[in-house]
């Protein structure tokens, strides 16, 4: 609102009795008063008004603010540029008016502190879109990095994952060989026991047949010689039979059914009977103190041939056996013959 400053007061005070410019006081207007003009005492002023001109400091101040004011305006804008790499923001400055205006003194709605409130008001404006751009374009900046750390995060986790599932399948498929090998092996000797115990079996069947087939040459005996055994006695130089040392009289009998091939006086045998098995294989009985068959005969297991004694090559009364397969003169080891047998002597 625009007001006049009240007027100086006056130097001096007239007197009454001089006369003034229009004429002589007159008694109707009373008593002459010096007037002083107030705010209080001024009626207000309405509608348009014409502004003052503004000389020297305060238009000087008046263009240094304005200046100010745009200065910061452009200020602020090329930072937000500049911190956000965004183009620049447009600042919509308020019209106005010129310096010319000022000056001339013509007639405006808005006066100059109105118009740099309207820059300061665009400042700040442009200020607050500046720093808006940059906290979006550092959060932008953020959420980005904090993508790609999640990306390769998750590309290291999947390659630990996929090396921890290859190493566990491979310790899986070694830990399956290994248990394939051993079952493999497991079975291969399950297996082979089961053949051995088969196979013992079979044999211990056949010989409990054969052994009922078989028997032994005599009884009441003791072994005193064996197959192989070496000593001076013996013209070969070692022992080529099984002895059966008891006493004279003994009854002999055939170990198996065969026919009497041989039965007489054989020297250093003494006595001796022959008994040839259907499979060639020769039976010598030796030291006889009596024969009860004849060549040629038939005999069976069992039955009795002859009696042990002490003829021949001897030192005492025993039963002296030899095997010949095939009838071959190199005989072997009786007693291992025997145990094939399903006989233990």
């Amino acid at each position: 609102m625009a007001f006049n400053r009240p007027a100086p007061q006056a130097p001096f005070a007239p007197d009454a009795s001089e006369p003034f410019a229009y004429g002589a006081p007159r008694a109707e207007d009373g008593a002459w008063e010096e007037w002083n003009p107030t705010e209080e005492s001024l009626p207000a002023v309405r509608g348009r008004h014409r502004v003052a001109k503004q000389r020297g400091g305060g238009l000087a101040r008046s263009s240094t603010v304005l200046g100010v004011g745009v200065i910061a305006a452009v200020g602020a804008g090329g930072m937000a540029s500049a911190n956000t790499g965004k183009p620049p923001v447009s600042i919509a400055l308020p019209d106005l008016p010129s310096v010319d205006s000022l000056i001339d003194g013509h007639h405006h709605t808005e006066t100059p502190a109105a118009s740099l409130a309207g820059v300061a008001t665009a400042t700040a404006t442009a200020t607050a879109v500046g720093d808006d751009s940059t906290a979006d374009a550092g959060e932008a900046l953020r959420s980005r990095i904090m993508a790609q750390a999640e990306r390769q995060q998750s590309k290291a986790d999947s390659r630990a994952t996929a090396a921890a599932v290859a190493k566990a399948d491979q310790q899986a498929a070694e830990a399956a060989a290994k248990a394939a090998k051993e079952a493999s092996v497991k079975a291969a000797a399950a297996k082979e026991k089961a053949e051995a115990d088969a196979e013992k079996k079979a044999e211990e069947a056949r010989l409990a047949a054969l052994a009922k087939q078989y028997t032994l040459p005599t009884s009441s005996y003791t072994i005193t010689s064996t197959f192989g055994q070496a000593g001076s006695m013996w013209s070969s130089g070692y022992h080529t039979g099984l002895d059966f040392a008891a006493p004279t009289g003994t009854l002999i009998k055939a170990i198996h059914s065969g026919t009497i091939t041989e039965a007489g006086w054989a020297g250093a045998y003494g006595y001796r009977t022959i008994l040839t098995l259907d499979d060639g294989t020769e039976l010598w009985f030796c030291h006889q103190s009596s024969i009860s068959v004849s060549a040629g005969q038939k005999v069976s297991t069992g039955e009795v041939i002859g009696r042990v004694g002490a003829t021949g090559n001897v030192t005492g009364p025993h039963l002296h056996l030899e095997v010949h397969p095939g009838g071959q003169p190199t005989g072997i080891d009786p007693g291992a013959w025997l145990r094939g047998k399903g006989l233990t002597p």
